[in-house]
C-alpha cells in the first residue's frame, strides 16, 4: 500500500476514534466537529495529502456533516484578514526579488557571535522586538527570507526559520498592540468595567516573560549545531543599489504608517486605518511602474496554501461558536474551580495554549475571555491575573502551522516540515505553560 494512502487512513481512523470519544461527553454535533478537527491535525502533521488539499477539506466536510452549511464555511476564506497576508507576501518576494534581504543580514550578523547560537538568538530577538509593535505577520515575512539566505545547512536552515517564527510569537505579547488577542482583551476588560492595564505597565509586566522564553528557544534549537559552519558571515554591501534604496524608503514609509496608525490607550487613539487594507495597498504599490518592482508573473511565488490554511482556521473558529461547542466546553470547565489558584492557571493556560494551535489565537480568545471570566467569577480569582494569563497564552502556540501567521510563513519556505515544528512546538508550547502561569501567580499578581 502507498504510504501516503496509509497516512490518509491512519487519519480517518484516528478522527473516527476521535469521534467515539467525543460521542461520550458531547453530543452528535460536538463530536462531529472534534472529529473532523483531529482528521484535519493528523494530515497536516503526517503529510498525507498537500498542505492546501487538507486546508479546503472544511468546505466539504462541514456541510456534508451538518456542522457548518456551504456558505457560512465558504465565507471563512474570504476573511479580510487574509488580505493582510497576501499584501505581506507580495512585500515579501518585492524584498527577496530585489536582494534587500541580504543586506539585512549582513548588517544583523556583524552584530552578534557568528555561532549557531549566536545567530539563532539575535534572529529570535530581532522577530521579537519588531513584532511588539510591528504586524507578526510583516515582520515574519521580512525576516524568514533572511535565514533562508544566511546559510546553506539545511538542519541550521530550519532552526533559523523556527527561531523567527517563534520569536515573533513571543515578542507580540510585550505590547498592547504586539498582537489582535491583547487588544481583544482590553476591549474585553472595558466592556466588563475593569481596571485597565497601562501600555508601559503592560510591558513591565510581559518583558521578563518574553526575555525568559527568547533565552529557552534559542538554547533548545541551537542544540547539535556546533560544528556547523556559518559560510555566509563574510558578505558585505558597502551600498545600497537603487531599487534596494527605493523599496528601503517604501518599507520604511510602511513602518512609520503602522506606528502613527497604532493606539496606545488612553493617550492614543491612532488614526483609525485598518491595517489590512495598509499591507494589501503596499503590496499592491509593489505593482506600479517605476515605484515597485514586481511583475505579475512574480505573484505565482504567493504561498495561496497558506491563504487557505487561515481560511481552515477561520472556518473551524466559526463553528465552535455557531454549534455551542465552546459553550459545552465552558460546562465542563467549571469543575476546575475547586482547585487552588496556581493550578486553575495552569489548567486554563494548558486548554488555551493546545487549543489555539488549531483555530484562529484571535477567534479563539474572542471565544475563551467569556469562559474565562466566568471561572474566575466562579473560583473567585483575580478577574485580570487570569484573562491576562489566556490572553497570552493564545498567542504561545508553537506547534501546528495553522496556530500563527508566523508558523504558516515558516511552513511557506519549504524547509520546515509539520512534523518538525511540532517536534520543538511541544516542547517550546509546555515550557511556555510552565513558565506563564509561574510569572502569573508569582509575579504579575503583585502587580496588576
Amino acid at each position: 500500500m502507498d504510504n501516503n494512502v496509509k497516512k490518509i487512513l491512519f487519519g480517518v481512523v484516528f478522527g473516527l476514534i476521535g469521534f467515539g470519544v467525543a460521542s461520550i461527553f458531547f453530543e452528535p454535533t460536538h463530536a462531529k466537529l472534534l472529529g473532523v478537527i483531529i482528521l484535519l491535525v493528523t494530515l497536516w502533521t503526517n503529510d498525507g495529502l498537500p498542505l492546501g488539499v487538507v486546508s479546503l477539506m472544511p468546505i466539504a466536510l462541514f456541510p456534508a456533516l451538518g456542522i457548518l452549511n456551504t456558505a457560512a464555511t465558504t465565507a471563512n476564506y474570504s476573511k479580510s484578514t487574509i488580505y493582510l497576508f497576501l499584501g505581506g507576501f507580495l512585500l515579501a518576494i518585492a524584498t527577496e526579488k530585489t536582494d534587500l534581504h541580504k543586506v539585512i543580514a549582513s548588517k544583523i550578523t556583524s552584530i552578534f557571535p557568528s555561532t549557531p547560537l549566536g545567530l539563532i538568538a539575535s534572529l529570535a530577538t530581532a522577530a521579537a522586538v519588531l513584532s511588539s509593535f510591528l504586524s507578526n505577520t510583516t515582520t515574519a515575512l521580512l525576516l524568514i527570507p533572511i535565514a533562508s539566505f544566511l546559510v546553506e545547512d539545511m538542519k541550521m536552515k530550519v532552526r533559523l526559520i523556527l527561531a523567527i517564527a517563534y520569536g515573533e510569537r513571543i515578542g507580540g505579547i510585550i505590547t498592547t498592540i504586539g498582537t489582535p488577542p491583547n487588544l481583544i482583551l482590553m476591549g474585553f476588560m472595558e466592556s466588563k468595567n475593569l481596571e485597565m492595564i497601562p501600555f508601559v505597565k503592560w510591558m513591565g509586566l510581559t518583558l521578563p516573560l518574553a526575555i525568559i522564553m527568547l533565552g529557552v528557544i534559542s538554547i533548545v534549537l541551537s542544540y547539535g549545531l556546533k560544528e556547523i559552519k556559518i559560510a555566509t558571515m563574510d558578505i558585505k554591501h558597502e551600498t545600497l543599489t537603487k531599487d534596494q534604496s527605493r523599496l528601503v524608503k517604501i518599507l520604511g514609509a510602511l513602518i512609520i504608517l503602522l506606528l502613527v496608525n497604532s493606539p496606545i490607550k488612553p493617550f492614543y487613539s491612532g488614526l483609525g486605518l485598518d491595517e489590512k487594507v495598509i499591507l494589501l495597498s503596499f503590496g499592491l504599490l509593489m505593482f506600479i511602474p517605476k515605484i515597485g518592482f514586481l511583475a505579475w508573473d512574480d505573484s505565482k511565488k504567493v504561498p495561496y496554501e497558506i491563504m487557505f490554511l487561515f481560511g481552515a482556521g477561520f472556518a473551524i473558529a466559526a463553528a465552535f461558536g455557531k454549534t455551542g461547542l465552546a459553550a459545552a466546553i465552558a460546562n465542563y470547565l467549571l469543575v476546575i474551580t475547586q482547585l487552588p489558584p496556581f493550578a486553575i492557571l495552569l489548567c486554563v493556560a494548558f486548554l488555551i495554549t493546545f487549543t489555539t494551535e488549531i483555530t484562529s489565537n484571535t477567534a479563539l480568545i474572542s471565544i475563551a475571555l467569556p469562559i474565562i471570566f466566568s471561572l474566575g467569577e466562579a473560583a473567585n480569582m483575580d478577574m485580570t491575573l487570569i484573562l491576562m494569563t489566556a490572553t497570552i497564552c493564545a498567542s504561545y502556540a508553537f506547534m501546528l502551522p495553522i496556530a500563527t501567521p508566523p508558523n504558516a510563513i515558516a511552513m511557506s519556505t519549504g524547509c520546515v516540515q509539520v512534523k518538525t515544528m511540532a517536534k520543538y512546538g511541544f516542547i517550546f508550547n509546555i515550557i511556555g505553560i510552565l513558565a506563564i502561569s509561574l510569572v502569573s501567580y508569582f509575579f504579575w499578581q503583585y502587580f496588576i
